[in-house]
């Protein structure tokens, strides 16, 4: 009789090249400023990586300026994946990744629910009934809820069931629900604790003939609630058509094989209103919506700032800018709409930054530690403009060491210096938190109702610099990061981890056993710290002959040790 034996793997950290500084150009802070004087914002939902419709994500995001969020209502796990081993829990966190590459050329945001993707099933009632409902649809109405979109657009047709991917149906079937839930202050009451009701104005379906079975059948449909945009439009700020920025965006799912070419020329898209009001003009998403910033409190005087600003935008000197732009950032930060405020601070303070040519940087001498360890923190500000701009402090969170310059940072001139800063000894190990806990059937635990929905791990290792513009002080966060210099890709960053003393992996991950003898299983300890001792039990069930039954190890130096085992 043959015996097998899963090993389990212990996930500590899976790490991903950090993505290079963000610098934006002359003409992508002209972008930057139509989407401040924008608000408004869809969510487009579906099931899974590779679902999301990039070319309409990208026009809104970057023709229309809205805040553009795309919801999937799984990570992929069930998925194939093309470039590699990983599969389940660990393609996952991949495609997670690639949706976070996408939203970064496109221009979207990514959210998600804590439904698994078990595979593929003909019916959406199969798929509510593993993932539990109740749960998925409550995580799509805080999804709406703190997302706040104008408008949703679901990728696949509610009204079908057993024509295609049953989780596809599901995934609208979820958000037409949702549509009408999330205004209900009864519906997942515990929610409002962190949130708000929260009433969308419209519901589409974004249709194509594809879902007609054909172009012919297409054309017949009544198209009466319809509304269709040309979406192959050409930007002159990047050079790019739209077409082309969605292939690249695409080409980012590649565990999944979807290369992409970019095309140019009209490409006409169409939704159809399922719910809510109806558009007083055609072909208008946000018809009858304020998306100006007359739609908030205290928001007119900061909209008239801020028009100013975007039509005497000078391309060859942005800094000419910024002191409107402090005026307007003093004014929204006294908005009493904390959703607003919080979005187009952010927005704001990133603009304020590219316009004065500052750059502000916190390296990490190591690319990880360990709770209690310390490290090297270095620092580095420069402003690349004539703008009188002071750093007063910068404070290395969680914790409290800082430097206290208070000094005004001349035009190209560097200021740095180093902090020795400890890790807290309660610090969390760098880990993906939907996989901190065992799931259940069809999804996963997260215990924290705050970080559900969040593509990643919030990173709380940062560093706060205070500028002080025209006697107005700013804090800037800056992630803590590790950089290098690769002898083939040049400079290259990557997220500063925080991992376990001590970690344990085994070399095999699957040993088969076929006529009872004896195997020998090779296991390999890594510190991540000095001197480094403990011991080692192998975990299997009770009839199994372990030798030896434990191991010392003493690893100096943060190296890595393997032991041997007869099982």
């Amino acid at each position: 009789m043959r015996k097998i034996l899963p090993l389990l793997m212990f996930l500590s950290i899976i790490s991903v090249q950090g993505q290079t500084p963000k610098k934006l150009n002359s003409a992508e802070i002209d972008q930057a400023l139509k989407k401040l004087n924008f608000l408004g914002s869809v969510l487009y939902i579906a099931a899974h990586p590779d679902d999301e419709n990039t070319r309409l994500i990208s026009y809104l995001s970057n023709e229309i300026n809205a805040r553009t969020g795309y919801l999937s209502i799984t990570r992929g796990d069930g998925g194939q994946n093309l470039i590699g081993p990983e599969l389940k829990e660990l393609l996952g966190v991949i495609r997670t990744q690639e949706l976070l590459a996408a939203r970064r050329i496109d221009g979207g945001e990514q959210r998600f629910t804590r439904a698994i993707d078990f595979g593929y099933t003909k019916t959406p009632e199969e798929s509510m009934k593993i993932w539990d409902k109740e749960v998925v649809l409550g995580d799509v109405v805080w999804a709406i809820r703190t997302f706040k979109p104008d408008v949703i657009i679901n990728r696949f047709n509610h009204r079908t069931s057993g024509e295609t991917h049953g989780q596809h149906t599901a995934s609208a079937l979820l958000s037409v629900e949702a549509f009408k839930l999330a205004q209900d202050k009864n519906s997942y009451p515990e929610q409002l604790n962190y949130t708000e009701a929260f009433s969308p104005t419209r519901l589409y379906f974004n249709t194509s003939p594809w879902f007609y079975g054909s172009q012919e059948a297409f054309d017949k449909a009544d198209k009466s609630n319809f509304i269709q945009f040309d979406t192959g439009i050409y930007f002159p700020w990047n050079g790019l058509s739209n077409p082309e920025i969605a292939a690249l965006s695409r080409s980012q799912h590649r565990s999944q094989g979807f290369g992409s070419s970019g095309s140019r020329g009209s490409q006409i898209e169409y939704v159809e209103l399922i719910d809510g009001e109806i558009p007083e003009t055609k072909g208008d998403l946000f018809a009858g919506i304020d998306t100006s910033w007359n739609r908030i409190d205290g928001g007119a005087a900061i909209g008239k700032i801020l028009n100013e600003v975007e039509e005497n935008y000078n391309f060859r000197d942005p800094s000419e800018s910024l002191p409107k732009l402090i005026e307007a950032y003093k004014l929204i930060n006294k908005l009493e709409d904390e959703y607003w405020k919080t979005l187009k601070i952010s927005e704001i303070k990133e603009i304020i930054l590219a316009c004065s040519g500052i750059y502000l940087e916190a390296l990490s001498n190591n690319p990880y530690s360990t709770p209690n360890q310390f490290i090297e923190v270095n620092l580095e500000a420069i402003n690349r403009s004539d703008i009188p701009v002071e750093l007063s402090s910068v404070t290395v969170l969680p914790g409290s060491p800082s430097a206290t310059p208070n000094r005004v940072l001349s035009n190209n001139e560097n200021w740095r210096e180093k902090l020795i800063y400890t890790i807290p000894k309660d610090a969390k190990y760098t880990s993906p938190y939907w996989l901190n806990k065992n799931p259940n059937l069809g999804t996963y635990v997260v215990e924290d109702p705050k970080m559900i929905g969040l593509p990643e791990t919030p990173r709380l290792t940062k560093a706060i610099f205070n500028l002080k513009f025209y006697g107005e002080t700013i804090p800037f966060e800056k992630e803590l990061v590790y950089k290098s210099t690769d002898p083939v890709k040049g400079e290259v960053y990557q997220p500063f981890e925080i991992v376990p003393p001590v970690s344990a992996s085994f070399n095999d991950k699957v040993l088969i056993y076929t006529n009872g003898a004896a195997k020998q299983i090779q296991l390999t300890v890594t510190a991540q710290k000095e001197n480094a001792k403990g011991k080692v039990r192998l975990k299997a069930p009770t009839s199994w002959k372990i030798e030896p039954k434990e191991s010392n190890f003493d690893i100096q130096n943060n190296g890595a040790l393997r032991i041997l085992y007869s099982l």
